[in-house]
């Protein structure tokens, strides 16, 4: 009898021990869904410029993972499986919200590894404009050169940051206008450096400038053709355009080899230069890029 109720206690205990350890995984597992082991909310993003825009907003409250990495093409980048892994752990995912391959190739994809995962459109609010890449229809993906739509992209990720955390929406929106006022000073430090460019043409290697061009009074002609090399035919007439617009520089990003485009420059017997609409530091790299657009 005794042997009986020890064992009866025994089984109590064990039982009750299993019920706490399930409530504390639960809440365990209920923190990790607002922030990642660094006790940070993860957020992850797409392109480069988007760690700037969330970390700018998310200041230390925030740990920005991107998806397409340094040097990476977002319209051909695959995720790796350490980086579908990782997003389990994140709390909101900020797409570009465009037609960009990465995106229509696996946001779905994405989603369903995490499925309580924010997902921020980042491009709503902006007026998109057709893709100007030739054989591609759609709209052009690229909203994030220009900084009057970073604002709004900034915008969008203020909101979906607030959602999450409401609790710190005065740091976010202290952080928020700080930024803005960048963007703004950015704005007239691209148009003093583009001053007397207007209506100029810039040869780029791809069509990504399009949203820059429109606000700075720029047109763009690209050297690929529907995301390929441009053929023989391709390339003799972009230097017929370039020598009968003495046209002298050609911009190349840093993710596509700028073979033709030092064939194009070597008959013109102009210059290839670097502009990079991918880099994580936007507001710097933006200057840069009106710089040497400025050349032109």
């Amino acid at each position: 009898m005794v042997d009986k109720l020890k064992k009866t206690r025994l089984i109590i205990v064990i039982l009750v021990l299993i019920f706490i350890v399930s409530i504390l995984t639960y809440f365990a597992n209920q923190q990790s869904n607002t922030t990642n082991n660094s006790g940070k909310i993860g957020v992850a993003v797409s392109v480069g410029p988007e760690v700037e825009f969330v970390n700018a907003v998310g200041g230390d409250k925030v740990n920005v993972t991107l998806m397409v990495p340094s040097g990476a093409d977002p319209h051909t980048y695959e995720p790796l499986p350490n980086q579908l892994r990782e997003l389990s752990n994140d709390k909101m995912y900020v797409e570009v919200g465009t037609p960009l391959e990465f995106e229509t190739n696996y946001m779905e994809r994405l989603e369903s590894i995490n499925p309580n995962m924010l997902i921020v459109n980042a491009s709503e609010g902006i007026d998109l404009i057709p893709n100007t890449a030739e054989n591609e229809s759609g709209s052009d993906p690229h909203v994030w050169v220009s900084p009057k739509n970073a604002k709004i992209m900034v915008e969008n990720i203020y909101q979906g940051l607030v959602q999450i955390d409401p609790a710190n929406k005065e740091y976010y929106t202290k952080n928020r206008d700080q930024y803005l006022q960048q963007l703004d000073e950015l704005d007239e430090n691209i148009t003093e450096s583009l001053k007397g460019k207007e209506n100029s043409t810039i040869i780029v290697y791809h069509p990504a400038w399009g949203y820059f061009c429109r606000d700075y009074n720029l047109k763009e002609i690209a050297i690929e053709a529907g995301g390929k090399e441009p053929t023989s035919q391709g390339i003799a007439n972009l230097i017929d355009v370039a020598k009968n617009g003495n046209i002298k520089v050609i911009f190349v990003e840093p993710q596509y080899d700028p073979k033709s485009a030092d064939v194009v420059a070597s008959e013109i017997g102009g210059q290839v230069l670097p502009v990079d609409d991918l880099a994580e530091n936007y507001v710097e790299n933006m200057k840069k890029v009106a710089e040497t657009f400025s050349k032109v």
